[in-house]
């Protein structure tokens, strides 16, 4: 009988992780680096990452590749995975964890630039799927894998923009919420597609996480909407069920969306 905590190992296994940077994407590369994963990290600027790849490195003991890639264009995606399989010869765990949010934008949709709409689908929805095109390849050949997407509760639920307005934050754009609900529903079709090759495809869907820069009052109004009463924690809440999903110990879940939300989408 296998023991539990064997099982959520990933001794040996190579995990690429898109925009690992920060945030959600550098909790789960810490998580899988803990569990003995050798990691690859991408992001659009090299550089930024290169002194992630060295705290990965020196703090967990595996081997960490960086990969400039800008998921927008497929053949950027291609390339990153040439570039993984040369160098490891598989690739056993892949985190859609790329994207955004409208950052400094206008988040109105009746005020936002068209571009800025497209631009949101292209990073979000569309580059997720190049991504899982050119590395499932990969796996199908190999007949196995386990596929992660960020989604998002803004994937499952609307939103009440009165506490971003008492705040005077930008909201969040429903092109936004369009990309992630079509990462919910791709990571479901998926699932059934690479179910035959062994390969196992679910979602991850956040609720709101307290990086340090969002303003108290918002920070409270949030809470007090959510039945835990309380945001993510970034370093703790998403570790696990990322864990869970890329090891072992979740082959039998897939076509699943994970919500990770203190149940915010819930509670009215």
């Amino acid at each position: 009988m296998k023991k539990v905590f064997d099982m959520m190992r990933l001794n040996g296994k190579v995990a690429i992780i898109t925009g690992a940077h920060a945030g959600l994407g550098y909790d789960i590369a810490c998580a899988f680096a803990e569990a003995g994963a050798n990691l690859v990290i991408t992001s659009r600027n090299e550089d930024s990452i290169k002194k992630i790849a060295t705290k990965l490195t020196e703090t967990y003991e595996v081997e960490v590749m960086t990969v400039e890639m800008d998921q927008q264009f497929y053949p950027q995606v291609e390339e990153m995975a040439r570039k993984v399989y040369d160098r490891f010869g598989h690739m056993d765990i892949l985190v859609n964890n790329a994207g955004g949010g409208s950052g400094k934008s206008e988040g109105n949709l009746f005020s936002r630039d068209p571009d800025q709409i497209k631009a949101m689908i292209d990073i979000n929805l569309t580059g997720m799927i190049y991504c899982c095109k050119a590395v499932g390849l990969y796996m199908m050949k190999q007949k196995s894998g386990k596929i992660i997407n960020l989604g998002s509760i803004a994937g499952i639920v609307g939103r009440n923009r009165k506490m971003y307005y008492d705040s005077n934050r930008n909201e969040q754009p429903v092109d936004y919420s369009a990309a992630k609900g079509g990462v919910i529903s791709v990571t479901r079709d998926l699932a059934g597609l690479m179910s035959p090759y062994g390969i196992c495809v679910n979602s991850i869907s956040p609720g709101g996480f307290d990086k340090g820069e969002l303003p108290q009052s918002f920070v409270e109004d949030y809470a007090a909407e959510t039945p835990l009463g309380r945001m993510g924690r970034i370093g703790e809440d998403i570790k696990g069920p990322a864990l869970l999903l890329a090891s072992s110990a979740g082959d039998y879940i897939t076509g699943h969306n994970l919500v990770v939300d203190g149940g915010f989408s819930i509670w009215k």
